[in-house]
């Protein structure tokens, strides 16, 4: 123990400028990685292996235990190459986020559709989803924006019709070929149906009564989380509406307030920058008072 108190002061009696700032941008990529993998499972993981680091190398250099020692020196580059297999998906989400943060505003996908066209594409899918919560009818509807989901797109069958009232009611009446599964919709266009999406891998289903939610609400939660686009979810059971964006999900709106939430993701930024932190706000409020419910 005298030894390891002697080695950490000599190591802060020769820290420099450029040492602290080498700890520095080890700190940053520690934070970052942290960052990626927060509110998914990858979090138990990775505590058990910052545990097991922990513990075995305090344990080797306390005592006097060589064959011990050896077992760990060579169990640790096993495991550190293991870390990239283990946390796959999560390695996967951080590099799409990088690449969608840069990619500058010079590159992004804008919406083809104006302003215009766009209100009148909304306020279909809101009345289509009054009326399908009226009547409990299951639906997921997915409305892209910069980020491409062609490979959604494929899974579904090819529609490629102009968004209105009837036809998404059409789409998702019970026991019909394409009730299962999600509608994506394009600009003004109800690209396909019947589309398979990602499952949620995020850690607030586990914690919270949302655990307890249906696939639909799942899978709108998980394209959320690969994508910028948003998603709207009627639950088959209570007919309450949903809507989920960047991993969080707010439950139970009514139509304006989905009509009022959709529309703000396509006002021009200043706008759009304060409904965005309001449904932050609202989705962590909904994530403690929710309850069970498909």
């Amino acid at each position: 123990m005298p030894d390891l108190i002697n080695q950490i002061i000599f190591l802060f009696q020769r820290l420099d400028w450029l040492g602290l700032l080498d700890i520095l941008l080890v700190t940053l990529i520690f934070v970052v990685i942290l960052m990626s993998i927060r509110e998914t499972q990858a979090v138990l993981l990775m505590r058990g292996v910052v545990l097991y680091i922990i513990f075995f190398s305090l344990l080797t250099s306390l005592l006097n235990l060589p064959a011990f020692s050896w077992l760990i020196r060579t169990s640790l580059p096993v495991l550190l190459l293991s870390v990239p297999v283990i946390f796959a998906p999560e390695i996967r989400r951080a590099l799409e986020r990088l690449g969608r943060a840069s990619s500058g505003p010079i590159f992004w996908r804008q919406n083809t559709a104006s302003m215009d066209v766009m209100q009148a594409t909304i306020h279909a899918v809101v009345s289509a989803v009054a009326r399908l919560s009226a009547r409990q009818h299951g639906a997921l509807i997915v409305l892209q924006r910069r980020d491409s989901l062609e490979e959604y797109i494929r899974t579904g069958v090819k529609i490629n019709a102009c968004v209105t009232p009837e036809l998404i009611l059409q789409v998702f009446y019970p026991n019909t070929p394409l009730h299962d599964g999600a509608a994506i919709i394009v600009d003004d266009r109800l690209t396909s149906a019947a589309c398979v999406l990602p499952l949620s891998a995020s850690g607030i289903l586990n914690r919270s009564p949302e655990r307890q939610m249906g696939l639909r609400h799942r899978a709108a939660l998980g394209v959320s989380e690969v994508s910028d686009a948003i998603a709207v979810v009627v639950s088959e059971e209570t007919g309450s509406v949903s809507i989920a964006h960047g991993g969080r999900i707010i439950r139970r709106l009514d139509s304006d307030r989905l009509e009022n939430v959709l529309l703000a993701f396509y006002r021009p930024s200043e706008i759009r920058t304060s409904w965005l932190s309001l449904f932050n706000r609202t989705s962590r409020k909904s994530e403690n008072k929710s309850k069970p419910e498909e």
